[in-house]
C-alpha cells in the first residue's frame, strides 16, 4: 500500500495560510512536488480541486479569520480567482473584501480580470470580466483593482441592503472619500444593474461601524422614521461623553429614544459585558428610552418596526440633530 504522503515544505505552508488554504498546482511544482503527487492527495481526499489549476489544502487561514468561517469563506472565493488564472486582478466585490471592506453578501462569487482584458477561457466557479484593469493596487500581496473600481463595478450586482453597507464601510474606514463616492458612482454609470441604484448612493455614510447598523439605518428609513442623529454622543451630568449610541431620535415631549445595535463578537468577553452593561445603565434613565437589537434583528426588520412603535404614537417628526450635539443624561 502507498505511504502516507510527505509533508508539505514550509514555504508551502505559508503560502497555503496566506491564500485561505488554497495552492495553485503551479506553487507546488515550483515548490518541488510532481502532478503525480498532487493527483495522490486529491484521491485521497487530503485536498479538493475547487477550480482547475487549483488546490484546497484544507490548511487554517492566518489572522483573526481563522475563527470567522464567513471572513475566511469571502476571502478563500477572492483568492481563489487569483490562483485559478495567473496574472489576474481581482475585480468587484472580491476586490473590496480583501481590501477589508465589510458588508459582502455571505456567498461571494470569485471574479477575476486580465490587465490587457485579453480573452481567455473562464476556469468555473471563476467569473472572469472582460474589461482590461489599467490600474490595480496591492494588498496583503493580493493585485486588487482600487476600492473606487470595485465598487463601480459591485454596487450594480447587488441588493440594497449590502451595497450600502460596502458604501458605508469604505467610507468609514477611510478607503474612500466622499469625492471618490462620486466618482465611483459616475464611473457605474452605463454598466447593467446602476439605474435601480441610484439612491443608493446617496444613502452611504460612513459614521456606520458596521453592517448590522447600515441595515438598522434602512430598516427606520423604510418604516418612515430615519434617525435623527447617528452615533450620538452622551454625556453625564458634569458635561462627560461616556457613551455614543448608533441611532437615536428626539421625542416632542424632549424625551430621546436611542438604539443600540450589538455586534456579533464584540459583547461576547466577560469583560464587555461588564462594560456594556454599566454603560447601558447610565444611558437608560427617566429621560430617555433604550432599545437593543442583534445584527439579525436589524437583517429582519424588527428595528424598524420596534422604532415605530415607540415614535408613532408619540408624534414624533423629523428633526435631525446638528453635528456635533451632546446629550445630556442624569447618570
Amino acid at each position: 500500500m502507498p505511504g502516507r504522503p510527505r509533508p508539505l515544505s514550509p514555504r508551502l505552508l505559508r503560502l497555503a495560510a496566506q491564500q485561505e488554504g488554497l495552492l495553485s498546482v503551479r506553487q507546488c511544482i515550483g515548490s518541488g512536488m510532481n502532478h503525480e503527487q498532487i493527483a495522490a492527495r486529491v484521491r485521497s481526499k487530503d485536498w479538493e480541486r475547487p477550480a482547475r489549476g487549483v488546490v484546497d489544502t484544507g490548511h487554517p487561514a492566518t489572522r483573526d479569520r481563522a475563527d470567522d468561517p464567513i471572513a475566511h469563506r469571502r476571502r478563500r472565493a477572492a483568492v481563489l480567482g487569483l490562483l485559478a488564472h495567473p496574472g489576474s486582478v481581482v475585480t468587484g466585490v472580491c476586490a473590496l473584501v480583501l481590501h477589508g471592506v465589510q458588508g459582502a453578501p455571505i456567498e461571494v462569487t470569485p471574479e477575476v480580470a486580465m490587465p490587457t482584458g485579453a480573452p481567455r477561457a473562464a476556469r468555473p466557479p471563476v467569473r472572469l470580466r472582460r474589461s482590461p484593469v489599467p490600474v490595480w493596487v496591492d494588498v496583503d500581496g493580493f493585485r486588487c483593482v482600487p476600492v473606487e473600481v470595485a465598487l463601480a463595478q459591485a454596487v450594480p450586482e447587488l441588493r440594497r441592503r449590502p451595497a450600502v453597507a460596502l458604501l458605508d464601510s469604505a467610507l468609514h474606514r477611510g478607503l474612500l472619500t466622499p469625492s471618490g463616492l462620486v466618482a465611483a458612482h459616475r464611473a457605474a454609470a452605463g454598466r447593467r444593474g446602476v439605474a435601480r441604484t441610484r439612491s443608493w448612493w446617496g444613502l452611504a455614510d460612513g459614521r456606520a461601524e458596521s453592517p448590522a447598523e447600515t441595515w438598522a439605518r434602512l430598516d427606520c428609513l423604510d418604516a418612515g422614521f430615519p434617525p435623527d442623529a447617528l452615533q450620538l454622543a452622551v454625556a453625564g451630568p458634569a458635561g462627560d461623553v461616556f457613551a455614543r449610541v448608533d441611532l437615536a431620535w428626539r421625542l416632542p415631549d424632549g424625551t430621546a429614544l436611542l438604539v443600540e445595535i450589538d455586534g456579533r463578537d464584540v459583547h461576547s468577553a466577560p469583560e464587555a459585558v461588564y462594560r456594556d452593561r454599566v454603560r447601558q445603565n447610565r444611558i437608560d434613565t427617566s429621560r430617555t428610552v433604550v432599545r437593543r437589537f442583534t445584527g439579525a434583528d436589524a437583517w429582519h426588520g424588527r428595528v424598524g418596526a420596534e422604532v415605530a412603535r415607540v415614535l408613532r404614537p408619540a408624534g414624533w417628526r423629523p428633526a435631525p440633530l446638528p453635528a456635533g450635539t451632546v446629550l445630556r443624561v442624569d447618570a
